[in-house]
Formats: C-alpha cells, sequence, structure tokens
C-alpha cells in the first residue's frame, strides 16, 4: 500500500505549489488555468511597472504635483472690491462737517458707512454712491467729482474701515477653525493656515485641500515650508474653503509575508515605502520572497472607461540597497503593500497539510499489521 501511494505523494508534492493555501502575486503573468468569468475579471485592468531609479522620476516620485495654472494668481492680479456689509471710512479735507467724526468713544467701523444691502452708501450732499464690486480708488474717485459741484477742489480720501463682505473658511485639524476676511492685504495659503493657529500635530500638512467653486484641489503645506516650492502657496479668493484632513484618517494597508500584517497611519508626513515596511518589522526573511514587493494602488481618475482600475508596482528587494529607492517612494492613501511568498515557503505549506494525512494513513497500515 506505501508504493501506491508514493507516486500519488510525489504528484500533490510536485504540483502543490499551483494550489498553494492563501493569496500570492503570480510575477510571471496571471494563472491561465484559472478561467475567471469575465465580468469579474482583473487582468485586463492592471497595469504593472517596476519600481527602479528611472521610475522615481516620473509622475510616482515623492514631490507633490504642481497645482494647475487656473488657480495660479499674482498678487498683481489683486484687488480688493467693496462688498454688501464692508464699512467705508470717508474723509474729506478741510471739511469737517462732512467727515462724521469718531469722538474718543466711537471707532472707524462704528462711525463709518456700511454698505447697504442694495451695494450703496449715503453721502451728504450728494445722496446714494453705488460702491459694491467697486475698489476704494473708484469710489474716491466718484464721491470726488460729484463733491465738486459743492466744493471747490475737494480732497478725499476713502478707506475701508471693516471687511466684512468676502471671507475664507478654515477647517480641519487646525488650531482655530472658522470663518476669517480677506483684506486689500492679498491672502495666501501660508496666511490662511496662520491666522487658524497653525495646523496641529496630527494634521496632514501634505494633502490640504483647496475647494473653490465646487471643485478640490490638493496643496502641500509642507513642500511650501521645507522646500519653498510657492507654487503652492495659492492666493485665495473669497468663498475658498481650506481643509486640513487628519493624518490618521489616512491610511496603508501592508498584507502577506512581513513580520506584522498591519494597517499604518500615515500621519502628518506620509510615508515611504521603505518607512511602511520597517514599521512592521520588515519582511519575513523565512517565508517572503524579496522579488515580490508591491504596491497596488486604485488608478486616479478610475471611471467606466478607464483602460486599467489598478496600479500594481514592483520592487526587487533582493539587494538590500534598494532600500534607498524604496525610501523615495511616496505611498499614497490606502495604498496596499504586499510581499509574496518564497516558492519554498509556498511548496512548505502544501506538504504541512498533506503530510498530516498520509502520516495517519501510514500508521494505520501499520496498526492495522500489528493485529494480524
Amino acid at each position: 500500500m506505501k508504493l501506491l501511494f508514493l507516486p500519488v505523494f510525489a504528484l500533490f508534492v510536485l504540483q502543490g505549489c499551483a494550489y498553494a493555501p492563501g493569496s500570492h502575486i503570480n510575477t510571471s503573468g496571471w494563472n491561465p488555468e484559472y478561467q475567471v468569468p469575465e465580468s469579474e475579471s482583473l487582468t485586463g485592468l492592471v497595469r504593472v511597472e517596476r519600481i527602479g531609479p528611472k521610475h522615481l522620476k516620473s509622475a510616482v516620485a515623492a514631490s507633490v504635483a504642481p497645482p494647475p495654472e487656473e488657480i495660479l494668481l499674482d498678487d498683481s492680479q489683486y484687488q480688493y472690491r467693496i462688498g454688501i456689509g464692508d464699512v467705508l471710512q470717508i474723509t474729506v479735507w478741510d471739511h469737517p462737517e462732512l467727515t462724521i467724526p469718531a469722538g474718543g468713544e466711537r471707532s472707524s467701523q462704528e462711525s463709518g458707512n456700511v454698505v447697504n444691502e442694495n451695494g450703496s452708501i449715503y453721502y451728504p450732499y450728494i445722496g446714494y454712491v453705488d460702491v459694491a464690486g467697486r475698489t476704494a480708488q473708484e469710489v474716491r474717485e466718484e464721491v470726488s467729482n460729484r463733491l465738486s459741484k459743492f466744493l471747490e477742489d475737494p480732497q478725499v480720501d476713502v478707506s475701508i474701515a471693516a471687511f466684512r463682505s468676502q471671507r475664507i473658511y478654515v477647517s480641519g485639524a487646525v488650531e482655530t477653525p472658522g470663518v476669517y476676511p480677506l483684506t486689500n492685504v492679498p491672502t495666501r495659503l501660508v496666511d490662511a493656515i496662520s491666522q487658524a493657529g497653525g495646523v496641529e500635530p496630527n494634521g496632514d500638512w501634505r494633502n490640504v485641500i483647496l475647494t473653490r467653486q465646487g471643485k478640490d484641489y490638493r496643496l502641500s503645506l509642507k513642500d511650501v515650508l521645507e522646500r519653498g516650492d510657492v507654487s503652492h502657496n495659492v492666493l485665495l479668493k473669497s468663498g475658498d474653503v481650506v481643509n486640513v484632513p487628519l493624518g490618521d484618517d489616512r491610511k496603508v494597508f501592508v498584507l502577506g509575508e512581513v513580520n506584522r500584517t498591519q494597517t499604518l497611519p500615515m500621519g502628518r508626513n506620509g510615508l515611504t515605502l521603505a518607512e511602511a515596511i520597517s514599521n512592521v518589522g520588515g519582511l519575513n526573511e523565512r517565508q517572503s520572497s524579496a522579488t515580490g514587493v508591491f504596491v497596488i494602488r486604485r488608478s486616479p481618475g478610475v471611471d467606466v472607461d478607464s483602460d486599467h482600475l489598478i496600479d500594481l508596482y514592483q520592487l526587487n528587494l533582493k539587494d538590500a540597497t534598494a532600500m534607498v529607492v524604496a525610501d523615495s517612494f511616496t505611498l499614497e492613501n490606502r495604498d496596499l503593500v504586499y510581499v509574496t511568498a518564497a516558492p519554498l515557503a509556498r511548496w512548505n505549506r502544501v506538504v504541512s497539510l498533506l503530510v498530516p494525512s498520509f502520516t495517519a494513513l501510514f500508521l494505520g497500515d501499520r496498526a492495522v499489521n500489528l493485529f494480524e
């Protein structure tokens, strides 16, 4: 009976790796013997790239892509335009009767001209003046021209005593989230975050989200402050929402043949592939295949017409110096790092499942012989 089962056992051993328990990634291509229904197959929807020195110069490099040109404005293009609720302070020199005295108990905001719901103010002699949507200089010129009918060469000064019509919103992991007014001084991303008390320790300053007119833009405050990349320090406009997400809400998953499978928070500085592997105790040297370290990522902008849904990046860590490359590969939110099992480890798993059955069979045969 033993001789009868030896060929069968050998056959199972030879084919065992193909049926090894657990998941793995076949680096030589998908297994053609397994027929997946066409509606469920992902084979044609996966794009495979190898991580290497040339790849680091591509879009997966550590730096954040610059914001689009559509939101980049220069300070010279900025002009504060008066809106409903703003308070104007109008002074006519040598004519104190036309200048509302602030006095010792009233501030300029209290004594100035409030822009009403029609976008206008009332001023002595000249009546109502439409000011909404105009600059302080434009209002000064109109008030001066209209007063010139009553006064000889009036010297007029117009300033904004209170900025109330235009505002931005700062939310998320900042010290003091809230609503902040825009003034006649241009306000950029760093200014807004500073007004809100700065980023909290658990805030992800690499992925600040600017929402403008219903569209989201990703900005990196870290690149501004650490790398001097001023392109991310965008000029803000009224109605903008700046949100600093929590770093703990952004995660990567490390699975496969590592010493501890784990979900890792990205934190405020993010994670590189090398950091993720290190944080889980490194590769399982006895079970893992160092040539099969993968990063599995959902493709950006996935829709029904996409030619692929998954980006699969492979790194060969057989040479430990490749960890330098791994340390330059920045992971993204909800990336999955997967380390495959070595062929020998998969073979051992099959054997470990088969041996108890054959052992029981041989012991049973011996037990029968003992009673004969």
